[in-house]
């Protein structure tokens, strides 16, 4: 599992967020860890997620603010 990001680090991107929150998923159907393992990967896997929804919504308010203005360029 890869470690967590200190403040210095770059940001995940989306698309590296999901890749990591695949592979946790994986790990965990396989069914190959500990109680513990499979907790911390849980906990992983939640804070992936949620940086997902938070860039999945600021791209959403992108698009619609690129609609609104197409639709009233005023």
């Amino acid at each position: 599992m890869a470690e967590e990001q200190t403040a210095q680090e770059e940001p995940l991107s989306f698309e590296q967020a999901r890749d990591e929150l695949e592979a946790i998923v994986r790990r965990l159907e396989d069914g190959n860890v500990t109680l513990q393992e499979s907790v911390d990967l849980w906990e992983r896997g939640e804070k992936l997620a949620a940086h997902c929804d938070l860039l999945l919504g600021q791209v959403e308010s992108r698009i619609e603010a690129a609609k609104a203005q197409v639709e009233d360029p005023t």
